[in-house]
């Protein structure tokens, strides 16, 4: 189970910490992943952090704002969003991969390649 928590309305420019805690599971052995879904439009990749190397990833238009992180002693994954603007309004969710599942590059972007889902938390930005 993971529970999706730190949304919240925050002015332009502003910045929110998302976490995402997980329960059965040790996240160490999970590629974790963030995704967003804002009103009327598709679920869209925002941010990814690998098990096995390490390696973070992001989507174009959060690199360089945003930053996922993980604290795997505790099992919760944070999202760290700084100047935010309109267009970051979402319900954002966390997700974990099947465990100990080795991916190419691609498919933490894709959010088939996910197993679990935690229920969203929302992002309001006022301009």
């Amino acid at each position: 189970q993971l529970l999706a928590s730190g949304g919240g309305l925050v002015q332009a420019g502003g910045s929110l910490r998302l976490s995402c805690v997980a329960s059965g599971r040790a996240i160490s052995r999970y590629s974790m992943g963030w995704f967003r879904q804002a009103q009327g439009k598709e679920r869209e990749f925002v941010a990814a952090s690998s098990w096995s190397t390490g390696n973070t990833y992001y989507a174009d238009s959060v690199k360089g704002r945003f930053t996922i992180s993980r604290d795997n002693a505790v099992n919760t994954v944070h999202l760290q969003m700084n100047s935010l603007n309109s267009g970051d309004t979402a319900v954002y969710y966390c997700a974990a991969t099947a465990g100990e599942a080795y991916m190419s590059r691609s498919n933490f972007f894709n959010s088939r390649s996910y197993r679990a889902w935690g229920q969203g938390t929302l992002v309001t930005v006022s301009s």
